[in-house]
């Protein structure tokens, strides 16, 4: 099969979309967005995440604050006390603040992904992917006073997502987890929340998994060989994965990813404002081919979003990513 390319999911988001944040902008930024992609020539394109920006809180992109802010039985306004439990939290020392307080049953609220994807399925006629923050991100982000238990909590949420993301037929549907990365010793009640969501989808299932990416810094340390049990217990099509930053080193212990589960690599590094050659790009593919056999290299894409480059950097690390996979497959465009 051939190897497709793709995004993992955010862009740079178009200066102009700052100062305004009515539906007509947003829909001539996301535009901006697919067309860009269509022009590099990815086979799979997104909307940039852009359905999920708030001018007023541009720092995060979304990933959590979109998500928490309209469900049911979270509270975002903090107390001083609130902040002071939240620090106390082993493993979130990356963030100051809670996303949000649990004091109640979670239910999807307002959250309405449906809308935000048809809103974008008909601005392209391209294969489109649809992301998703995963269940275990979310719980980790959390203070929790009404479950008193984070499979509980996770399994709430999950439950909350599978119903969200179950009526959405895009082409993929991801779901992003930047945290179990670093704490593989939460995969026992992280699993089954990811795969409750997971079964509920009809699409083509996607896990990305990276180690962090903010201000171009990773937030998680470990490595993939202690994920390998957890990986292979998903119900996923494929994996988007971190390696391009990382190195190339632990491609051995993919040896072991079940059969079943096809390998994004990832070939761009997005943090680092170098634009890659595509000589460099097919050079890593044929790495990731020489140690585990072309056939278990789904999709090639960039370690994480880009929504931390400029945008002449994101725009130029897709076309060399498509060039490269021409390269390593002998295509003549």
């Amino acid at each position: 099969m051939p190897i497709l390319t793709t995004v993992v999911g955010s862009y740079p988001i178009p200066h102009w979309l700052h100062g305004d944040s009515s539906r007509t902008t947003l829909r001539d930024a996301i535009l901006v967005v697919l067309k860009t992609q269509e022009l590099a020539g990815l086979d799979v394109i997104a909307d940039g995440e852009l359905n999920r920006f708030d001018p007023s809180h541009p720092e995060t992109n979304g990933m959590i604050d979109y998500f928490v802010s309209r469900m049911d039985g979270i509270r975002t306004r903090f107390s001083l006390t609130d902040i002071e439990e939240f620090r106390r939290d082993a493993g979130l020392t990356y963030r100051s603040d809670p996303a949000g307080i649990v004091t109640g049953p979670v239910s999807g609220g307002v959250l309405n992904l449906p809308r935000d994807y048809e809103f974008t399925r008909g601005l392209t006629g391209r294969p489109l992917k649809f992301t998703c923050t995963g269940p275990h991100m979310l719980t980790k982000v959390l203070t929790d006073r009404h479950y008193k238990s984070r499979p509980e909590l996770c399994m709430a949420i999950a439950d909350v997502l599978r119903t969200q993301l179950a009526s959405i037929d895009a082409a993929v549907v991801q779901l992003d987890e930047a945290n179990i990365s670093g704490h593989p010793e939460d995969a026992e009640w992280a699993l089954p929340a990811l795969n409750h969501v997971l079964d509920g989808m009809k699409s083509v299932r996607a896990l990305h998994i990276c180690f962090g990416n903010y201000g171009g810094q990773s937030v998680q340390k470990g490595f993939w060989k202690s994920l390998l049990p957890f990986l292979n217990g998903l119900h996923v099509n494929h994996l988007v994965l971190e390696f391009a930053r990382r190195g190339y080193g632990e491609l051995e212990h993919f040896k072991d990813l079940a059969p079943n589960i096809g390998l994004g690599l990832g070939v761009v590094d997005i943090k680092d404002n170098g634009v890659e050659s595509a000589d460099l790009i097919a050079q890593r593919i044929e790495q990731a081919a020489s140690v585990l056999g072309a056939e278990r290299v789904h999709y090639i894409h960039p370690d994480c979003g880009f929504w931390m480059l400029q945008r002449n950097v994101a725009d130029r690390k897709m076309r060399a990513l498509v060039d490269g996979r021409n390269l390593f497959e002998g295509r003549t465009k």
